[in-house]
């Protein structure tokens, strides 16, 4: 526990506090208080969409709205909202956001377009016009473990039974590894909590037995990749560098700490102070507990990605709304007070610095139904909704009057709108993630994929659509 990682849990709470009741989490009528998990930006929510339900999304739908997810998704509005106030000359500057100049951008004259003449050149291309700034750290504040391998000896502690499962030896009790098809290959296997003796594996979210199943991965399966893309969607990357926008402290409640689980989920067994020397029997047992350490010497990739983790502090502060805090039925009346139930709660709030926020209920607005979701119901941290702010602050750059303190070449800001597409006349969100400006990207997932998360099941479904 440092002043710091109190500091940061408390100022998330704090913006929490300020929503509105209907946002938060209730006591029901028959006495159940409701938990929901919080990360900052502030944003909330613990499930996920089922995989049969993927192909009827058409980017309205939110995939995953575990807190830690949401609260990254929401991040990314927030820094294209900031991209568009600088691009539309609204504000002249941002404490966030800062203008690449002409000596960092560095374009591949060879790149046109979605094309380039090789994998080579294909790799060069790092000539956004914005980054985060190298000044400003981003921490975050999760009010709950992350699901997956990071929490994986709470959940051993909290069993009745802690006797290690048999590990099947056929599929049938596999998931879904695409939309279409109902088995999993036994190598494939993605357990939520289950078979919980083995560690260090790529999971699916957890979810109730009889739950649709989902080929959506942990949390803590998704925050090790950040640590290796950044914390920017494919979209925000291709206007803003991904060099400076990566967690630098993951703090969370020192009662949903454990050392060995974060450790083995996130780190590449070397602690700062160990990079500079230490004990190497030490250092060389905890690379082996590590399973991001085949990625230790990825310092530096192209387009600004490399492998940056994150250090994992702790906060003796609870969210009121957790499950193991009493705090939020002290002001009931003694009539409504539950004695010890609690439930998860349905909703998923998410908030911005710039003045977004929503609640969403099964992914789209609440209000609408998920079973007939269009661009109505989309939550604002949606794909169609990230990816049509992004195209908005591309035709703001691409305009024929730009904001003239944006040193980005005219040619870069063409490229940049044509990989993003125009409403209605295409690309398809697939196109645009499979564009050659992304190459880096795709390149930093598929070597943290191969060293380091073997097993990776990617969850298609939701691709195919126009803006």
């Amino acid at each position: 526990m440092t002043v710091k990682s109190d500091l940061i849990a408390s100022l998330v709470q704090q913006e929490f506090d300020k929503l509105p009741a209907k946002r938060k989490p209730v006591v029901r009528d028959n006495g159940l208080r409701e938990w929901v998990p919080l990360s900052g930006i502030v944003a909330e929510g613990m499930k996920c969409l089922p995989s049969s339900k993927l192909s009827q999304a058409r980017g309205n739908v939110l995939h995953d709205w575990h807190a830690e997810v949401l609260a990254i998704r929401a991040f990314n509005c927030f820094v294209l909202d900031e991209c568009r106030a600088l691009a539309s000359g609204s504000k002249s500057s941002s404490p966030f956001i800062r203008h690449r100049n002409s000596i960092e951008i560095n374009p591949s004259p060879d790149c046109v377009g979605n094309k380039c003449d090789g994998h080579e050149k294909e790799g060069s291309w790092h000539s956004q016009p914005f980054t985060w700034r190298e000044d400003v750290l981003l921490h975050m504040y999760c009010s709950e473990a992350p699901c997956g391998d990071a929490s994986m000896e709470l959940t051993m502690a909290s069993q009745a039974d802690a006797t290690p499962w048999a590990i099947p030896t056929s599929p049938s009790q596999g998931l879904p590894s695409s939309p279409t098809s109902t088995l999993l290959e036994p190598e494939a296997l993605l357990p939520g909590r289950a078979y919980f003796s083995q560690l260090g594996i790529v999971r699916r979210k957890p979810s109730r037995g009889d739950a649709p199943p989902t080929l959506s991965k942990s949390c803590s399966d998704k925050l090790s990749l950040h640590q290796c893309t950044s914390l920017l969607s494919s979209v925000t990357s291709l206007l803003v560098s991904p060099e400076h926008a990566y967690i630098s402290t993951l703090i969370l409640p020192a009662a949903q700490y454990s050392a060995l689980g974060c450790r083995r989920a996130f780190s590449d067994g070397q602690s700062r102070n160990e990079r500079e020397g230490g004990d190497v029997g030490l250092r060389q047992q905890q690379q082996q507990e590590a399973r991001m350490a085949p990625l230790a010497a990825q310092t530096q990739g192209d387009g600004g990605y490399a492998f940056r983790p994150f250090s994992v502090e702790t906060t003796d502060l609870e969210f009121v709304f957790s499950r193991r805090s009493p705090a939020s039925i002290l002001t009931l009346s003694p009539s409504r007070v539950p004695k010890t139930k609690i439930t998860p709660s349905n909703i998923s709030t998410a908030h911005t610095a710039s003045n977004r926020t929503e609640t969403t209920l099964n992914g789209v607005l609440q209000g609408r139904k998920a079973s007939a979701a269009d661009i109505r119901g989309a939550s604002f941290a949606s794909r169609r909704q990230i990816w049509s702010l992004a195209v908005e602050v591309a035709g703001l750059l691409a305009s024929d009057e730009p904001n003239q303190s944006i040193q980005t070449d005219k040619r870069d800001t063409l490229h940049i709108r044509d990989a993003l597409g125009v409403a209605g006349t295409g690309p398809t969100y697939a196109q645009v993630k499979n564009c050659a400006s992304l190459g880096p990207r795709r390149r930093a997932k598929e070597i943290a994929r191969r060293e380091a998360l073997r097993g990776w099941v990617r969850n298609v479904g939701d691709e195919d659509f126009l803006l």
